[in-house]
């Protein structure tokens, strides 16, 4: 009686997502924004996300959402391919300059509803790199009106983009495939919330729509618009920076704008809404987590994700199973009924059962995740290995150790061996979800020779790393994470 419940309920589900009603999309992507900050995440929390908060009620709650990078480039390529990042050598961050990291030829979540009829938009920041008619025009921090590009959003599937290159340019202004104007750091965030609702406001009844809206706040500059400075009545007790909390604020208030749109236009009930972030907060650690943005440890990649789709998922829902940014292609495809092609989404796995109520078991086998500095971690259950890049290894067991502070690697042979042997077996097979194996464009591999734990940790503090530093892409390949 149990299973035939479950077929049952299976199809009506299926019908409801497959149906003449394709839902619209909309990920409203934060920027360092840490697990710990948002007070549905941490009750003592001295900052204000009132509109995520609401968000988290009104739908799903994740507590264990991860990026594929602890770093920003390299997650939001996960988060458009469904692909890790370390495939193709990805473990820092793009420059005004730097090359498209995503070629055409490539499926990413915008193109696959684009061939399904979705009407699709990028407002915000990119930072996935783009191709330059001149070469170099203008300068790192400002380029000039007029300059023009290519292989940039309007390539990848999206129908419009207006943004802005990375935060260190955050003042020129991009629409389709040219700059527009420059403005100001403070001016920049009101103009894309205005962009985006106006896109809102536009859409048709009858196409369903994508909307990726990746923001700035609370990454620098922390340039809060006049009307938010002093009103979050937020602190920042560990950067100790007056105006943070003011930024961060700001950014919750576009997502709550966002919201108020989608009600307006009545568009809300027929919409999956996502908020989340693409990393750890930078030089910010909030207990239990150990560590922040660029990190190995969860404070690097573990990050507040809610989800609301009024009728679908269940309000004021917690959801605990592991889940990462990547699975965006996959959810995307089962909601219209598409089957990936084997050289799309690799590492991308469809959270939709766990959205709906019906997933019987963890959707995810494991999770790979990466600092910005090339370690690598797989996560499989409450487990955690950890491959330093200079050699050393180490093993936590994060349901009882969620601070990652005792290594229990000598403890645990049996369980290290196993997720080495898996994340070779992810590497050498270009994959981690079912299908024919695929080729790396960067060659990685971990000897199977003697483990050798990490030295105990210390109880010293170390100052937060320089944001925004990275080596050459160039210099990761032929790198060697050697027992």
């Amino acid at each position: 009686m149990n299973r035939l419940f479950a077929i049952l309920l299976g199809a009506l589900v299926g019908h409801a997502v497959y149906g003449a009603d394709r839902p619209n999309l909309v990920l409203v992507l934060f920027d360092d924004l840490g697990w710990g900050q948002p007070p549905s995440y941490r009750a003592e929390s001295a900052l204000r996300t009132p509109n995520l908060d609401q968000l988290a009620q009104e739908g799903m709650r994740f507590t264990d959402a991860h990026t594929a990078s602890a770093v920003c480039t390299p997650t939001r390529y996960g988060v458009l391919t469904g692909r890790y990042p370390t495939r193709i050598g990805q473990f820092g961050v793009l420059t005004t300059y730097s090359k498209p990291i995503i070629p055409p030829t490539r499926l990413t979540v915008a193109s696959l509803l684009q061939q399904h009829g979705y009407a699709t938009a990028c407002i915000g920041k990119w930072h996935l790199g783009l191709e330059w008619v001149d070469g170099k025009p203008g300068s790192e921090t400002r380029l000039p009106v007029g300059a023009r590009f290519t292989s940039g959003p309007n390539a990848l599937g999206f129908d419009y983009f207006c943004g802005f290159t990375h935060a260190r340019n955050i003042g020129s202004i991009l629409e389709h495939d040219r700059v527009v104007a420059n403005v100001t750091a403070i001016e920049n965030q009101p103009l894309m919330i205005q962009k985006a609702v106006a896109w809102l406001r536009q859409r048709p009844k009858d196409q369903p729509f994508f909307l990726y809206f990746p923001m700035c706040p609370p990454h620098t500059p922390i340039a809060p618009a006049a009307e938010f400075v002093g009103r979050s009545g937020a602190r920042d007790p560990v950067g100790n920076d007056p105006a943070y909390g003011d930024w961060l604020y700001q950014g919750d208030h576009m997502l709550g704008q966002i919201v108020e749109a989608l009600e307006r236009t009545g568009l809300a009930r027929n919409t999956l809404l996502i908020a989340t972030s693409d990393n750890g907060a930078e030089g910010r650690p909030y207990a239990p987590l150990r560590g922040s943005k660029r990190s190995i440890y969860e404070g690097g990649h573990r990050v507040p994700f809610a989800a609301r789709w009024p009728g679908r998922i269940a309000p004021g829902t917690v959801c605990d199973d592991v889940i990462c940014l990547n699975d965006l292609l996959a959810t995307a495809a089962e909601i219209v009924g598409a089957k990936l092609p084997d050289a799309a989404g690799e590492d991308s796995v469809s959270i939709l059962p766990a959205l709906l109520g019906t997933a019987r078991a963890p959707v995810r086998e494991a999770t790979l995740h990466q600092s910005s500095t090339g370690d690598l971690a797989i996560r499989q259950g409450p487990w955690k290995a950890i491959f330093h890049k200079d050699g050393q290894r180490e093993l936590f067991q994060l349901a009882d150790d969620l601070s990652e502070t005792t290594d229990v690697l000598g403890d645990h042979p049996a369980v290290a061996r196993r997720l080495n042997a898996l994340l070779q077996e992810y590497l050498d097979r270009g994959r981690s979800t079912p299908g024919a194996a695929q080729r790396n464009e960067y060659p990685l591999s971990l000897p199977s020779t003697t483990l050798r734990p990490k030295a105990a940790r210390s109880n010293r503090t170390s100052p937060p790393a320089r944001p925004d530093l990275h080596p050459p892409r160039d210099a990761h390949h032929n790198l060697l994470l050697s027992p």
